[in-house]
């Protein structure tokens, strides 16, 4: 298997559907924000996942660029990640086309859910320090991501696949991502 990267909005449930796949499957799966949190930890600039979003944007780039370069190295795997992170200034690419070059994936898998879905999701996740966004503010996070998602596949030739995750359809979610793996 090549590099297959399978991102969605916090709160779609993209975690639960990977993990999910890798047990039906036994795919090797790198979560690139723990690798990213390595590197920030190891720089002493965070103690936890959800401080990084608040980081500077120039500092978000080089923890990117340094995950992405450890990730290259692991070979064929499913890299759980934000195509998009929503940061207090913006947008921020979660796959810039630095760490798409590193990658090189052939897939990219977007994990969606109705924005009333995630929010519900989000707020029955009390393990992370979600940020408070309206229907219409997850709304414009997958609209973005869709766009984020076929620039990558411009650049890197990669497919784009859209997977619903509606509540209580994690089977069935899995075995989406599973066939469009192949």
């Amino acid at each position: 298997m090549s590099v297959v990267i399978i991102t969605g909005v916090p709160g779609v449930g993209k975690s639960t559907v990977i993990d999910a796949a890798q047990k039906a499957k036994g795919y090797k799966v790198v979560v690139y924000g723990t690798e990213m949190f390595h590197v920030a930890q190891r720089r002493g600039l965070v103690k936890d996942r959800d401080e990084m979003r608040k980081l500077d944007p120039a500092i978000q780039r080089e923890i990117q660029e340094q995950a992405a370069h450890a990730i290259a190295q692991m070979g064929g795997v499913i890299v759980d990640t934000h195509c998009t992170i929503k940061t207090p200034k913006g947008y921020l690419p979660g796959i810039p086309k630095w760490v798409a070059e590193a990658l090189k994936p052939k897939q990219i898998i977007l994990v969606e859910a109705s924005p009333k879905e995630i929010l519900g999701r989000r707020s029955n996740d009390p393990s992370r320090a979600r940020d408070a966004d309206s229907e219409d503010d997850i709304a414009t996070h997958q609209a973005v991501n869709r766009a984020a998602a076929m620039t990558l596949a411009t650049l890197t030739g990669a497919t784009v696949a859209i997977v619903r995750n509606a509540d209580g359809k994690v089977e069935e979610t899995r075995d989406q991502v599973v066939k469009v793996i192949g």
